[in-house]
């Protein structure tokens, strides 16, 4: 394959500048450099393949450059590339909202607005949450994680990496233990935790709203349970407090939903996405209730680059591709593949304490067979045997214990069956 850069550089020499010129908090996985890119696999400055299952975490389910996106970017090269919308409107912005409204669950009036990353939308659905209410209070759960910008890391529930060092925190922020059976927290304990909390810290009259992810991401890919959704939509409409779907790594097609509210009977007030949604260009939306997203005033909400319209195309050139190539179906398709091979290894390795996942947000979990404590360890060596036969795989979850996947889409079946295949010799080493 032709190299799209000089061949002197090495992996080994861009490692080293980035030690000198960029800060130790970037944390980075990988000890290699990317050149280029096609779809599920990589390449990087040395010619090495990878097949990606990260997929830029959760933000490439329509994979690297597919082709429809690149035409719709470089059409709207040709056109402008910023004005920033507040100045200047475009339609394209207006279209995708009107898109939004319509995709997002309910049928009830809806207006959304556009931002440029997910913590930039948890920030923002705050503001427009306290506007509305005319509330400060703020309920997250434990293991989420909101971003990491200051209103978006207080209502992460992970300290280490996220808050070390960084605090103190915007007030009025609480959280709750979120119910994880193989932890031993129950629905029943995340709702006494709940109404213990309305004891003894906030009146739920100065609640704003409860943010949740239908699936956590960075905490370990723990799918919500119905019976949870159901009682903070109940415990919600009761005292007047909003319900708040963080949907930034679990939208466009990721759970084999468009999004992963639909799992649900349970209809949020407002809707966080990110990622997936721009296929790799900078593009968050709020999406929630026509009268509450008119809480904030003229000039509330907004930023520079906020809707960008290379960004805006790209998004809709997203929805067009996950709508014309029946990218729901090949999620589930492709989830359901990667579980069945996954518990078929689960026999052999005692590590592997569980298998979980919604459409093609899979998980593995790893427990030490011995102490049957998480393991953090088995995860780690996975992950690097993976790599060094050219699969890139993510950890995640509270206790480091957990292997996400999050493979494009669009992956080819040749392409995804390699991985597999890779994944049974990996899972040899845990």
């Amino acid at each position: 394959m032709n190299k799209l850069t000089d061949p002197v550089i090495s992996n080994q020499d861009l490692h080293q500048r980035r030690l000198a010129a960029t800060p130790r908090g970037i944390g980075v996985m990988a000890d290699f450099f990317i050149d280029h890119a096609l779809n599920a696999e990589v390449w990087d400055v040395e010619g090495r393949r990878y097949i990606d299952f990260a997929g830029g975490i959760a933000v490439l389910n329509t994979g690297h450059r597919h082709p429809k996106l690149i035409a719709a970017v470089e059409a709207q090269l040709q056109r402008f590339t910023h004005t920033c919308y507040q100045v200047l409107p475009y339609e394209s912005y207006v279209t995708l909202a009107e898109r939004i409204n319509k995709l997002t669950p309910g049928t009830h009036a809806k207006k959304t607005a556009f931002f440029s990353s997910g913590a930039e939308a948890a920030e923002n659905a705050v503001k427009i949450a306290r506007a509305s209410t005319g509330r400060p209070g703020l309920i997250a759960f434990s293991g989420a994680f909101h971003g990491r910008t200051m209103m978006a890391c207080a209502l992460t529930g992970k300290v280490v990496p996220y808050k070390v060092g960084f605090g103190p925190f915007p007030s009025d922020v609480y959280h709750l233990p979120f119910p994880i059976d193989l932890h031993g927290v129950s629905v029943a304990d995340s709702i006494q935790a709940l109404h213990t909390l309305f004891k003894s810290d906030i009146d739920p009259k100065r609640v704003a709203a409860i943010m949740i992810e239908p699936v956590q991401g960075e905490g370990g890919f723990y799918i919500a349970p119905p019976a949870l959704m159901q009682a903070l939509r109940k415990e919600c409409d009761e005292h007047g407090i909003l319900l708040v779907f963080d949907e930034v790594q679990t939208g466009f097609g990721r759970t084999g939903k468009m999004f992963a509210a639909e799992h649900y009977d349970v209809i949020p007030d407002i809707m966080l996405m990110a990622k997936s949604l721009a296929g790799g260009m900078t593009l968050s939306a709020v999406c929630g209730k026509a009268e509450v997203m008119d809480g904030p005033l003229p000039g509330g909400l907004g930023g520079t680059y906020a809707g960008n319209p290379l960004a805006i195309a790209a998004a809709h050139a997203v929805i067009d591709i996950i709508e014309e190539e029946q990218l729901i179906k090949r999620s589930n398709e492709l989830g359901q593949k990667l579980i069945t091979r996954l518990k078929v290894a689960q026999a052999k390795v005692p590590a592997l304490k569980e298998v979980r996942g919604l459409g093609s947000m899979i998980a593995a979990e790893f427990f030490d067979p011995v102490t049957n404590e998480p393991s953090p360890d088995a995860v780690k060596r996975v992950q690097q045997a993976a790599l060094e036969e050219g699969l890139i795989l993510l950890t995640c979850g509270v206790y480091a214990n957990v292997i996400r996947f999050l493979y494009p889409l669009t992956t080819e079946d040749a392409v995804f069956d390699e991985a597999l295949a890779i994944i049974d010799r990996a899972l040899t080493k845990a």
